[in-house]
């Protein structure tokens, strides 16, 4: 971790002739075994059959000589052009057309067990080793399977930086050239191999050129990451092998590395490989939250962008750094190292729902209006009499076309009626006020639907505050469909659609809900907090822990209502029927200083010989003050209730 504030503030000021320069901080560089040209990794991407490329002159970066590029055709170069004239001059002037690629050996190393991946990567390859260790075991590793081959046809997979001046990464993933390839395995310095050009000439590009690959391949000395080679069909059983040990190790750095590991002290490295390749399991599986992993995936491209530019920069600086280069460069490295701790944080939870909430802005509670009245607005395109016939004549009312427009427009004490239709408000991701917002008429036909990939859907903070005859519909958004942060929120005759994690109730706030109904929650479909307070009554809370977990993390992020209980939280809950969920019915986490297996038992099925975990459910019942019997638990697939050490 970077110096202290003071101290790098020091580093930052004017120096004086008896003063040093300002200093830069250090990040480790990146390895070209670790990142090799390809922006997929190991990952394939569709053939181009009618691509066409025109040569350009440029010179090489750090050199003086100039190298020709390929410009992209119009017709991938500029949107909604096509010079067609141009493309017939190209396939004229171009005598020798590249073939198609070969196929490559299928191999699958991404098709491995979650328990065979541990073994081959924290048994087998790693085995006890620390992460600045990693190089020289994963060349150990292949270096083994080297030693039966000298060399191979393989087709080079690169960035097509180094072809083309100007690409978009949805139409050129990668350029791809069959190569004869031979390699040292003796040599340590990241198995780096020597190429050249196989016959007959292929490509991807259907009218790449010749000299220009060959001009490329004479800068770079015809040197290239041994990872950019995939060995092409119809070789040897030992040829096999070696495209499977390079699948591997791309895998490990696609995958299971992270930028961070050469800067930390990891001495267990082996048990942290072990919890990414379950995490690796578990989005594999579905079992964490679209929305979620989506978060993670674009802040983890914007850390390694931001990275690399901070390598940039540094490698900028030639001479001794001037006070304004420090700055930008120590502002860069902040970025990045907190960028970092959180991915970290997230990797820590496993991309659960118990991600912590996004920080945002809050709005600020309004109070009641200075007149003390209070308002009825009401949400629909067209008001018509028959809507209003109901309301007493002193009633003041207000017309909305969208519900958003309403909520702004409310004071506490307001009541925001809302007609059939369907509906968004991103005002409701903060609702601050105590006000009332009721469906008008059957609630199966008015819905509310969240913005997909939003922070929240519904969450409150205000002191009293109902909801009313609606249906939610959740798309997407990171956290729960409902969260109570603070205050109480009463849910009555609402029908909640998770396509996410359900009803969060946080330590100190309170929730009421009768006679609504829950489901699809890849969670739990209510989270109780420590602290916090819940009554039940009259509800529906079925097929919620809908990822497919196996038993052991279904007892953990599944289940109908799910309870942490230090300090308790005030349940009361009453004719509820909590069925067919994946995980118990309800589930009581209870922490421990480490974790143990959970209790796989229940009140009905336990057996004459389970007393002692039998007692310990009993007496969690009893210290909570959980009432389950006028409750219907049944076909839950870990059955009634259950305890979950943390």
């Amino acid at each position: 971790m970077a110096t202290g504030g003071s101290e790098v503030m020091s580093q930052l000021e004017m120096p004086t002739e008896a003063d040093s320069h300002p200093t830069i901080p250090k990040t480790a560089s990146f390895s070209p075994f670790k990142y090799p040209f390809s922006p997929l990794g190991s990952g394939g991407s569709p053939t181009l059959h009618s691509v066409f490329a025109s040569p350009r002159n440029v010179k090489m970066a750090g050199t003086g000589n100039v190298c020709r590029k390929l410009q992209l055709p119009p017709c991938l170069d500029r949107e909604g052009e096509i010079w067609e004239a141009e493309v017939e001059e190209l396939q004229i002037s171009t005598a020798l057309q590249a073939q198609p690629l070969p196929p490559i050996i299928h191999v699958s190393a991404g098709e491995l067990s979650v328990q065979d991946r541990i073994s081959l990567y924290c048994d087998h390859i790693l085995h006890n080793c620390k992460a600045e260790e990693v190089d020289e075991a994963l060349c150990r590793y292949l270096s083994e399977k080297l030693q039966k081959k000298e060399k191979c046809i393989g087709v080079w997979k690169t960035n097509p930086g180094l072809f083309f001046h100007k690409y978009d990464d949805g139409a050129i993933q990668y350029v791809g050239v069959l190569v004869e390839v031979t390699w040292n395995p003796d040599v340590s310095n990241y198995l780096i191999a020597r190429i050249q050009i196989a016959e007959p000439f292929s490509s991807n590009i259907a009218n790449m050129q010749r000299e220009l690959v060959d001009d490329l391949l004479e800068q770079i000395g015809h040197r290239v990451p041994l990872l950019e080679i995939y060995p092409t069909e119809g070789q040897d059983d030992a040829m096999c092998e070696i495209a499977q040990a390079l699948d591997i190790v791309r895998f490990f750095f696609d995958h299971l590395w992270r930028d961070w590991d050469d800067e930390e002290k990891l001495e267990n490295y082996a048990f942290i490989i072990e919890e990414r390749i379950k995490l690796y399991g578990d989005i594999q599986d579905g079992n964490i939250p679209r929305p979620i992993l989506q978060r993670f995936k674009t802040m983890f491209e914007k850390y390694r962008k931001k990275r690399f530019e901070l390598i940039n920069f540094q490698r900028e600086i030639k001479d001794e750094p001037s006070v304004s280069d420090a700055v930008e460069c120590w502002h860069k490295y902040y970025e990045v190292q907190m960028i970092g701790e959180l991915l970290k944080l997230w990797e820590s939870l496993q991309l659960s729902s118990h991600v912590p909430f996004s920080p945002r802005i809050l709005r600020c509670k309004k109070g009641p209006r200075d007149s003390g009245e209070v308002v009825t607005h009401v949400v629909t395109n067209i008001m018509i009499a028959d809507m209003v016939k109901t309301y007493s004549p002193g009633t003041l009312i207000k017309q909305h076309n969208n519900l958003d427009t309403a909520l702004e427009n409310c004071y506490c004490g307001d009541t925001v009626q809302i007609f059939p239709g369907e509906h968004k408000a991103r005002a409701l991701a903060i609702l601050t006020d105590d006000i009332t917002i009721a469906g008008i008429g059957k609630k199966e036909e008015i819905i509310i639907t969240s913005y997909p990939l939003s922070d929240s859907f519904v969450a409150t903070i205000a002191q009293n505050i109902k909801i009313i005859n609606l249906t939610l519909r959740q798309k997407e958004t990171f956290n729960g469909i409902v969260i109570v942060e603070s205050g109480h929120l009463t849910l009555q005759n609402c029908d909640l659609q998770c396509d996410g994690t359900g009803i969060c109730v946080l330590t100190g706030a309170a929730l009421t809900m009768a006679d609504c109904e829950i489901s699809g929650s890849q969670g739990a479909g209510i989270k109780l907090y420590p602290g916090c307070g819940a009554i039940l009554e009259r509800n529906k809370i079925h097929t919620c822990g809908k990822s497919k977990c196996t038993d052991d993390l279904a007892s953990i992020q599944g289940g109908g209502i799910k309870l942490k209980v230090i300090p308790a939280p005030v349940l009361k809950m009453s004719n509820n029927h909590i069925y067919n969920n994946n995980g118990y019915g309800i589930i009581i986490v209870q922490p421990k200083r480490r974790f143990v297996n959970t209790l796989n038992f229940t009140m009905e099925d336990a057996a004459a010989g389970d007393k002692k975990e039998e007692n310990v459910l009993t007496t969690a019942i009893e210290s909570l003050n959980l009432e389950i019997d006028s409750n219907k638990l049944e076909e839950n697939s870990l059955g009634k209730v259950g305890i979950v050490f943390t």
